[in-house]
């Protein structure tokens, strides 16, 4: 396993310590109550990132959906970053992403939205999908011009950004400038060779905590039902894609699939593979350099997506 320092390392702990409960809470028989304590304790772990300063940060509601909103204090404000959150569908909030999402604003000088979409498993697959494409049309309806907008997501959050955009372009929607897939978990099929290979090395992430996760989201849906997995998905049409991907993570696999769906299916895409990197280094990113130029790398891109970078 990779050396990491010692604030990362505390965080990583931190990280693993906050889902100790999950088997207990994702049994049959479980009290709801312990699904929300380790939400809760999930979201307390995220928020001991720092949220930089120079931003206002304020709740607002789109489509019926709760949002936390980051404004850079200075700036044009002429961009809009939608941001999906992670967390296996099953936990992660937009206020424990407010960190994340501030860094992501000062960067690209740009409007961060973070929706809170419903999670499984009370609101299994595909709930959660189609919460974000209906907070996504709002902000189309409320005049945000869709040139203007870039999506971008870690882990589930990354398979948001390519699902919300296939159920976009299925409604007739008009698709933003261009996506940022971070450490996505794009195939729930867990078939890939990294799941082996990362096993032990990836010090966050396992195959038997994903299958647990993924069937928990799930529900009856198949582990390749394309909105589920995109790397099944028709992605034909779609704007850039930045992929970010850690080469610790066991979610190595799916993410270089992805990458190849992609060029297959016509779509500009740009891989970024990161020598020892974990998943979603980019939250550590006020102790970790890595994940400040992981975000600077993706500001870039999104930048020159929007025709101004």
């Amino acid at each position: 396993m990779p050396i990491y320092n010692e604030p990362t390392q505390r965080g990583l702990q931190a990280w693993r310590d906050s889902l100790g409960g999950l088997l207990t809470a994702l049994a049959e028989d479980a009290d709801p109550g312990l699904m929300r304590e380790l939400r809760e304790n999930y979201t307390r772990m995220l928020r001991q990132h720092p949220i930089p300063e120079g931003v206002v940060v304020e709740p607002i509601t789109v489509s019926g959906i709760p949002a936390h909103r980051v404004t850079p204090a200075r700036g044009s404000r002429t961009r809009t970053l939608i941001y999906f959150h992670g967390g296996a569908y099953l936990f992660g909030s937009a206020e424990g992403y407010v960190a994340l999402g501030a860094r992501f604003a000062l960067a690209l000088d740009a409007v961060v939205l973070i929706p809170d979409y419903r999670l499984a498993p009370e609101h299994p697959f595909p709930t959660p999908i189609l919460d974000c494409v209906d907070f996504y049309q709002g902000v189309l309806e409320v005049g945000v011009p869709p040139e203007s907008v870039v999506f971008a997501g870690d882990s589930a959050g990354g398979a948001l950004t390519l699902s919300v955009m296939t159920r976009a372009r299925a409604r007739g929607l008009p698709l933003p400038a261009a996506g940022i897939v971070l450490s996505p978990w794009v195939d729930l099929s867990h078939s890939g060779a990294s799941m082996r290979t990362r096993q032990g090395v990836d010090p966050l992430c396992s195959r038997d905590a994903l299958d647990l996760q993924a069937r928990a989201f799930l529900g009856d849906a198949r582990v390749t039902e394309p909105d589920a997995s995109p790397v099944n998905a028709d992605l034909r049409g779609l704007p850039p894609i930045l992929v970010q991907i850690g080469e610790a993570e066991v979610m190595l696999s799916g993410a270089l699939d992805l990458v190849t769906r992609l060029a297959e299916h016509r779509v500009r895409v740009s891989l970024d593979v990161w020598p020892d990197m974990f998943h979603v280094w980019h939250l550590f990113a006020a102790v970790l350099e890595e994940g400040r130029l992981g975000i600077e790398r993706a500001a870039s891109f999104a930048a020159a997506a929007l025709g101004d970078g």
